[in-house]
């Protein structure tokens, strides 16, 4: 389970995170999904418990990636000023975050999709996934690049971990 997470990890994080850091992410996971009991009794200091409703080891993934890969926001506007953050001030973008403030959800989705598509563009651009179930907040998605999204899936689904193209995930939900 350890590889199919670094490959997870390290698709999903885009180079924001070094290899040592995806490693001892996903070691921590491993263990986590292993045996939870032992998990949480060497580290006290996590916060969880049987009502949440994502295995211990998922938490772990989800809980280790920094706002420069997992997306949390409750609104499109909000969510797309962190991916503007996250690329820094050397990346422009022709959509602005309050451009979305009065939209529909799905008109907003996909004006930050075809935004997002249009970037690194020799690796197919990029895809907004959902990632995992949602906890605090209404929108919980990833970065991938656009020619990993089917690996990024099978990988998720091997680890037990939702991810779907957001774009697509809305469509089917809103029945587009």
């Amino acid at each position: 389970m350890t590889a199919a997470l670094v490959e997870l990890i390290s698709k999903i994080s885009s180079g924001c995170m070094s290899a040592d850091e995806v490693q001892k992410v996903a070691d921590e996971a491993a263990q986590a999904y292993a045996d939870p009991a032992a998990f949480l009794t060497a580290n006290p200091d996590i916060n969880y418990d049987d009502s949440f409703p994502i295995p211990l080891g998922e938490w772990v993934v989800v809980g280790s990636l920094p706002d420069t890969v997992l997306f949390q926001a409750d609104s499109y506007a909000d969510l797309f000023a962190q991916i503007v953050a996250s690329f820094g001030p050397g990346v422009d973008f022709n959509l602005k975050p309050k451009q979305l403030n009065k939209t529909e959800a799905l008109t907003a989705l996909n004006r930050i999709q075809v935004q997002m598509s249009s970037l690194n563009k020799e690796n197919g651009g990029y895809t907004l996934m959902n990632f995992s179930h949602l906890l605090d907040d209404d929108l919980q998605m990833v970065l991938v690049y656009g020619n990993d999204v089917e690996r990024v899936q099978q990988l998720a689904a091997e680890v037990g971990i939702a991810a779907a193209p957001a774009l697509e995930a809305l469509k089917v939900a809103l029945h587009v």
